[in-house]
């Protein structure tokens, strides 16, 4: 399992507007890569637009985030145009990316078991490393923490909760 202080795995996966994101893509800057389950779901919904929100008392630009699920590039077009969002989705259709951060977890609902993304963020540093890995994510102020974490990191060492 991915943690604070690991290498974060390499990706390099197709965006939102026919772009493409790579972890080299990002070096020399830190960012956050979250994981959700499903493109327009209730959840996933709110968790993009508390992003949207928070980067937009943050500047455009401030500090890159990037989401991915395992939907199809044409679903993760239609929810971005439908909430607007500025910053870049992807799609890991083939589940490679999913697997090496280690949220493609077993999950159980009503008794059935299956296979599925368990919302997990990262927040990686300007070297490639994960600064601070979030699980199981409960979205209600989420993307809040994380930008705190963020800030924190950027701050430098021994100040805050990125370390």
């Amino acid at each position: 399992m991915i943690k604070a202080g690991d290498a974060a795995p390499d990706f390099d996966l197709p965006t939102t507007g026919g772009g493409r994101v790579s972890l080299a893509g990002q070096r020399g800057r830190p960012f956050v890569l979250y994981f959700y389950p499903k493109a327009d779901t209730s959840g996933c919904t709110r968790e993009a637009c508390d992003f949207q929100e928070a980067l937009g008392r943050l500047g455009q630009g401030a500090l890159p985030v990037l989401g991915v699920s395992r939907d199809p590039m044409t679903a993760i077009e239609a929810f971005a145009a439908k909430f607007e969002l500025t910053f870049p989705l992807a799609s890991d259709a083939e589940g490679g990316v999913v697997e090496a951060y280690g949220v493609w977890v077993e999950k159980s609902m009503y008794g059935r078991t299956y296979m599925g993304i368990d919302r997990s963020t990262f927040l990686v540093d300007g070297g490639g490393r994960i600064a601070q890995a979030w699980r199981k994510v409960k979205v209600p102020g989420h993307a809040g923490i994380v930008l705190k974490a963020a800030a924190d990191l950027a701050a430098g060492p021994g100040a805050g909760s990125a370390q």
